[in-house]
């Protein structure tokens, strides 16, 4: 566990910019890492869908099922012949 440790100190001493910005230098890594992550999650698609597809429908039908219990949407009950 000792090892790892040097380990990774040792490569995280390695990233510049320590005296100016101590911790904070980290944060442009891990902005990227966000923006390609939401791009992914935009552009790429699996199956049929993209995430962002997804989000939409899901939405679009949490948004019918309260207007439903509302009261705003009436279901049409088949009518007997």
């Amino acid at each position: 566990m000792l090892q790892r440790s040097i380990t990774l100190r040792y490569f995280l001493g390695l990233v510049p910019g320590k005296r100016r910005f101590g911790p904070y230098r980290f944060l442009p890594v891990f902005f990227c890492i966000g923006g390609v992550m939401e791009w992914i999650m935009i552009n790429v698609r699996i199956g049929k869908e993209t995430f962002y597809d997804v989000y939409r429908r899901k939405r679009s039908e949490r948004e019918y099922q309260q207007k439903v219990a509302d009261g705003f949407i009436v279901m049409n009950e088949p009518t007997a012949k």
